[in-house]
């Protein structure tokens, strides 16, 4: 039973969204996936990040924030449907999967995600329709930046 559910989870979380900049990658991808998106975007400058938030046609909304140094180092988002997760956390994609794997071994049922390690915190909650996500990695994060600040 935990093992169908723990597939279930994984079959949609790789269903195929678009593409979004990796989360530890670099600005240079944000128009490509703004054009693959079929998105309008938005930048907003601050003195310690960037931030581009994309909409899509289908509701959905992610923001990725870009450090002065040009790396991405979080990312969120919301809307009716989970965005390709294996995109969007590029590299720490394996390191969530171990992670989630490991929580649902440890509890039944189903519930929001919650994945604090010392390099990847990932917070996913919300029922069909209605997703809202969050990621980022702790020791990327502009100075003075709070993990509250990324919604």
């Amino acid at each position: 039973m935990k093992l169908r559910i723990l597939r279930g989870l994984i079959a949609i979380l790789l269903l195929p969204f678009p593409v979004l900049a990796s989360l530890g990658g670099n600005v240079t991808s944000v128009q490509e996936d703004q054009a693959k998106m079929q998105a309008t975007m938005r930048s907003t400058s601050g003195s310690s990040y960037t931030v581009h938030e994309m909409q899509t046609p289908t509701g959905v909304a992610v923001k990725e924030y870009i450090s002065p140094a040009g790396n991405v180092f979080a990312v969120t988002w919301q809307g009716p449907f989970h965005p390709d997760l294996r995109q969007l956390l590029g590299a720490y994609f394996d390191q969530y999967v171990q992670a989630v794997q490991a929580q649902q071994a440890q509890r039944r049922g189903h519930g929001p995600v919650l994945i604090e390690q010392a390099g990847l915190v990932v917070q996913i909650s919300g029922h069909l329709r209605a997703f809202r996500g969050s990621a980022y990695v702790p020791q990327m994060m502009p100075a003075g930046v709070r993990a509250e600040e990324l919604r």
